[in-house]
């Protein structure tokens, strides 16, 4: 997969951060349609993390795997899509998980993708449903908690202010 990681334009102003010794990090993409919609997917009901909620392509940074690495390569085995452009960091969180594995820190990117938008390869044993959002979807608020608004505040800041 290395090699795939040239193949990826990254715009002069995005920031790709470095994870320190010890950080446990992920990353998310934002994929937009050519209708200005956003991409998201339904994780499965026995997910540890999060399960029953619309989550955005995305996924924890493996030992000694860079975060464009990463982004590349869960835009592929989630969607079957190719990372083609990271457009601009949408932003980086904190957060801890229900699962009882600590601090994670997210950086999540605007990015566009090489492939078939109508037809993504969803990975059916973490998903069970896609779709195409809007900036104020009520659907991506199911099964959180008031102030859990993540997903639903990135796609809305990335339809909010695309350029």
């Amino acid at each position: 997969m290395a090699e795939d990681q040239h193949h990826v334009a990254v715009d002069g102003d995005v920031e790709i951060p470095i994870p320190a010794d010890g950080e446990t990090w992920a990353v998310g993409a934002v994929i937009l349609n050519q209708d200005g919609k956003a991409f998201a997917q339904k994780r499965g009901p026995r997910r540890r993390l999060f399960p029953d909620c619309w989550d955005i392509v995305g996924g924890h940074v493996e030992p000694g795997e860079s975060l464009l690495a990463t982004l590349a390569r869960e835009v592929e085995e989630e969607t079957g899509w190719r990372l083609r452009r990271i457009r601009r960091l949408l932003g980086i969180t904190t957060w801890t998980g229900d699962d009882g594995d600590g601090i994670r820190h997210e950086a999540d990117y605007l990015v566009e993708v090489d492939g078939d938008l109508d037809h993504p390869a969803l990975e059916w044993s973490k998903h069970t449903a896609y779709d195409w959002f809007g900036p104020d979807d009520p659907r991506l608020k199911e099964n959180r908690a008031p102030g859990e608004y993540l997903i639903h505040d990135l796609i809305a800041k990335a339809l909010q202010d695309r350029s």
